[in-house]
């Protein structure tokens, strides 16, 4: 899969392309089924399959410009997660645009031609019911079908996706890893909930308190999810090692506001440094509270050992 920044790329606009256009924050289950058609379709009539996303989220850009960040959606994945799911869906391009003011007030018609023609060549468009474009989202499916008729490329529109019972929306995924139901989240998202990255240097005073422990960073200021979690931790040994983390601001600590996953492995295979500059992927299975600000180190330390002690006893009853 090729990752273009941008869509002023003269290598996306020769052959055109079969697209479809969103945030895809999760990459849930109702994305997948899309994805699924947007890749039988290209595949049908010999075109590269593309995805156009935005970075960062749009509703982030009108949150920030209210000056009002707290508007903003939580985010559910990292751009690195984002793209590895599009990979796995079988995606042949990704178009990873930035949502800036000029994209925020383009018109839906400068959209259309300077974007999906000019840019990337779209030769069929795939969208959501819900889908609407350009300045003060005054465009919709209607005037995008109108506008294929004009000026030569196909319009398709895929209606909303359901399991039991459950339309599936980034927003309930959100609303699934608030509550912390992980297992509502896994059912939305077609897998267990992760995050991945490359494990990083720390204070190091989970090692001082006698749990040792791997970083990862997620680089946006409110994560869907939160809090201490049963994991299980992909990339440092040939199989899954059980472990449990905490994603959060660490309030004991530290006051800077950072987002952290901090992951304690309940096996730890490797020598003391080993683990460092790994990428590793990291599953949220099961949430067993949220972040807590201890009175002192040596309180953290009990939390700790009692996180651990429930994690054991969470994998003991979940063998597999």
């Amino acid at each position: 899969m090729r990752v273009f920044r941008g869509f002023d790329h003269p290598g996306l606009r020769e052959a055109g392309c079969a697209l479809t256009i969103g945030n895809f924050d999760g990459v849930h289950r109702g994305h997948q089924a899309m994805l699924a058609m947007l890749v039988n379709e290209a595949r049908h009539r010999g075109l590269a399959s593309c995805v156009m996303t935005f970075e960062p989220h749009p509703r982030d850009f009108f949150a920030r410009r209210a000056g009002d960040p707290a508007r903003a959606p939580a985010r559910i994945a990292t751009l690195r997660d984002k793209l590895a799911e599009l990979e796995r869906c079988g995606v042949d391009h990704v178009v990873v645009a930035r949502f800036d003011e000029r994209l925020a007030t383009q018109s839906p018609e400068a959209f259309v031609e300077q974007v999906l023609l000019r840019g990337l060549n779209a030769r069929y468009v795939l969208v959501g019911d819900d889908f609407r474009f350009g300045a003060r989202r005054e465009g919709n499916y209607t005037m995008l079908d109108e506008a294929g008729t004009r000026l030569g490329f196909d319009v398709a529109r895929m209606l909303s996706y359901e399991v039991h019972g459950l339309r599936v929306s980034s927003s309930a995924v959100r609303a699934a890893l608030d509550a912390g139901d992980m297992q509502r989240a896994a059912v939305l998202l077609g897998r267990p909930y992760s995050i991945s990255g490359h494990a990083i240097h720390g204070r190091k005073l989970g090692r001082e308190l006698g749990f040792r422990t791997l970083n990862l960073r997620f680089p946006h200021p409110r994560p869907a999810a939160g809090g201490i979690f049963v994991v299980r931790v992909y990339g440092l040994a040939e199989r899954a090692l059980p472990g449990v983390a905490s994603l959060g601001t660490r309030p004991t600590v530290e006051n800077a506001g950072r987002v952290l996953l901090e992951t304690h492995c309940l096996e730890w295979p490797l020598g003391p440094e080993a683990g460092y500059g790994r990428v590793l992927r990291v599953e949220l299975l099961h949430k067993l509270h949220d972040e807590r600000r201890y009175p002192s180190l040596e309180a953290l330390r009990e939390g700790i050992a009692q996180d651990e002690a429930d994690a054991r006893a969470w994998f003991a009853a979940h063998p597999g």
